[in-house]
């Protein structure tokens, strides 16, 4: 957390907090949402300014409910979720990172659910891919450390049965080897607890 945001904490330390007004959604996009965009439950504008995305990424935090907030200031800002609390990308050196590169990233565990979606976790950072990536990180999963069809992948995906290990093998780390688990929509949400989207009563 920036010094100057601790600062204004112990100066005003009973601002009201905020909700509703910043998003991230499923591709790593920063959201600002209106009143109108509230209202008419738009996704909101994109946030593209470098400097403001930079101060929202060090100062993006998790209460002790699961709820994400952005530390603005003496303010908590509440984050409205539309996947995970991070979203990964692939790297052009066959790695991952989160929030469109701005921080490296090593996942130890893979799952992917009925509708695939690719959610990677490290200790308590979870984050699903973004889903153009996703075409690009299909060559890394094996079967039984063999090429695996995309039929099988999607038969897998419908019924669970998959005859062999398949696992997730990103190029730029050797040896990284991650056993992929089938998992159902909203499962990750509900055992890594987090809040979709806080509301005041949360």
């Amino acid at each position: 957390m920036d010094e100057i945001v601790k600062a204004a904490m112990a100066k005003w330390p009973n601002v009201p907090h905020c909700f509703g007004w910043l998003a991230l959604d499923a591709r790593g996009n920063w959201r600002m949402r209106d009143e109108r965009s509230q209202t008419l439950n738009l996704p909101g504008d994109i946030i593209r300014h470098p400097t403001l995305l930079a101060f929202i990424s060090r100062n993006y935090l998790c209460n002790e409910e699961g709820c994400w907030y952005f530390q603005n200031g003496p303010q908590r800002v509440y984050v409205d979720l539309e996947a995970t609390p991070y979203i990964a990308n692939t790297t052009a050196d066959g790695n991952f990172a989160l929030q469109h590169g701005e921080q490296a990233f090593t996942p130890e565990l893979a799952f992917l659910d009925p509708q695939g979606r690719l959610q990677l976790s490290s200790g308590t950072t979870l984050a699903q891919l973004d889903d153009r990536d996703l075409a690009h990180c299909l060559p890394w999963l094996t079967l039984d450390q063999k090429a695996v069809s995309d039929e099988a992948i999607l038969q897998w995906l419908e019924d669970g049965a998959m005859p062999g290990e398949l696992q997730l093998n990103p190029p730029g780390t050797p040896g990284l080897r991650l056993n992929v688990q089938r998992c159902e929509e909203g499962q990750l949400m509900r055992e890594f607890g987090f809040v979709a989207k806080p509301r005041a009563s949360d």
